[in-house]
């Protein structure tokens, strides 16, 4: 197949719209559904995410994508329980698989922004990733293939209408690549970068020079997904999944303010009030996620007035004060930060540290490298300069 047509293009008004190749075939199949413009936008983006990260880090990886950046990606790390009740996988009666643990992480790190995403899997789909994929609110998946079973499951969803994509995992694009803006076409050298190179952590400017290795990977990780996410970008990265992803702001202090308060918002959802708080039976997902969005917050008292609460809740809960919010994130630790440029200032650094940040990786080449350098020293943050930057548009 060479040419795929669509109901329409990023929006309804704007047809025709097809996706189709000038020479060869198509490297992908539809197996449900009728995936759009943006799907498949969000699929071959976050199939290239997924396919290099197993690729640089030998394990089962996946991501969340939402208009064309991810807002999760992580690899098969298993979950703890505290991991496994925050992303409500605890009551799955099937063994969670690397490929469905790196699903778990990539979809509950954001939920919010997860809502109604597009799921990239490096590795065959499974029965147990499918029952995760099928209790969420999401468009569609792309994945090399497809067990009978989750195939199965999938065409279940939304009514038999849910998008299901297989890819063609040996496809290599032209190294050569266009696009069209205004009628004018653009074309450039697809970004071919290895950032699974130990030459990237060869520079380090900091007195601390450790990286341990679980933090190089983490950083690895962070890249990669820099390398698929809208510019600017930020990425705070921990135990193998991103926990907080800033896209697309024209400053970068404002990347690293939406990361780190994601980043935030992630840890403190494993603080016992949130995990113990008294949900009615049969709560929506989705306002389960926004009420713990909301308690998390300094709003919370627009769930917790009288009237409000009873919504939500079988009792009141106590609120979670500022003060026990500062206590719980001060024992968040050992996060590494990827950014898809250089910090142009410190101020970056010292909004990265009040996330636990101290791990970072970014290209380094500012004119005030020099201030950036001496606020890692004053924390004790090891930094590594790259030398290569990572824009997407």
């Amino acid at each position: 197949m060479k040419e795929l047509s669509l109901k329409y293009g990023c929006n309804p008004n704007q047809k025709p719209s097809r996706i189709y190749m000038t020479e060869g075939e198509l490297p992908i199949e539809v197996l449900n559904g009728r995936p759009g413009y943006i799907n498949f936008l969000d699929a071959l983006n976050s199939w290239q995410l997924v396919k290099e990260l197993k690729a640089a880090t030998g394990l089962p990886s996946a991501a969340s994508f939402k208009h064309v950046s991810p807002a999760g990606a992580a690899v098969g790390l298993p979950l703890s329980d505290t991991l496994k009740k925050i992303y409500f996988v605890d009551d799955v009666k099937l063994p969670l698989t690397p490929i469905a643990c790196a699903y778990a992480r990539a979809r509950g790190a954001d939920r919010m922004s997860s809502y109604g995403d597009f799921i990239a899997l490096s590795d065959t789909c499974d029965e147990a990733t499918a029952t995760l994929i099928k209790r969420e609110v999401s468009d569609g998946v792309i994945a090399p293939d497809y067990t009978e079973g989750a195939l199965q499951i999938l065409r279940e969803k939304r009514n038999g209408t849910y998008n299901v994509i297989r890819i063609n995992p040996d496809y290599v694009p032209e190294p050569i690549e266009r696009k069209q803006v205004f009628g004018i076409t653009f074309e450039q050298g697809r970004n071919e970068v290895n950032l699974n190179d130990p030459s990237l952590f060869e520079n380090i400017p900091t007195e601390n020079k450790n990286f341990p290795e679980a933090a190089r990977r983490d950083l690895i990780i962070a890249l990669i997904t820099l390398k698929y996410t809208q510019s600017n970008s930020v990425c705070y990265v921990k135990d193998g999944q991103a926990i907080g992803i800033g896209a697309g702001q024209q400053s970068r202090i404002h990347c690293t303010r939406l990361a780190g308060n994601k980043a935030d918002i992630w840890y403190l959802r494993q603080h016992p009030k949130v995990m113990n708080l008294p949900f009615v039976e049969k709560i929506r997902r989705a306002d389960r996620d926004n009420t713990i969005d909301i308690y998390i917050s300094d709003d919370y008292m627009d769930v917790l007035a009288d009237g409000e609460w009873q919504k939500f809740f079988t009792e009141k809960p106590e609120p979670l004060t500022r003060e026990e919010k500062k206590e719980w994130l001060a024992g968040n630790t050992g996060v590494a930060l990827g950014s898809d440029a250089f910090f142009p200032f410190g101020d970056n650094i010292e909004r990265a540290h009040k996330s636990g940040v101290q791990y970072v990786a970014q290209a380094g080449g500012s004119v005030r490298d020099d201030h950036v350098i001496s606020t890692c020293d004053k924390y004790g943050i090891a930094m590594a300069f790259t030398g290569v930057r990572l824009f997407h548009h």
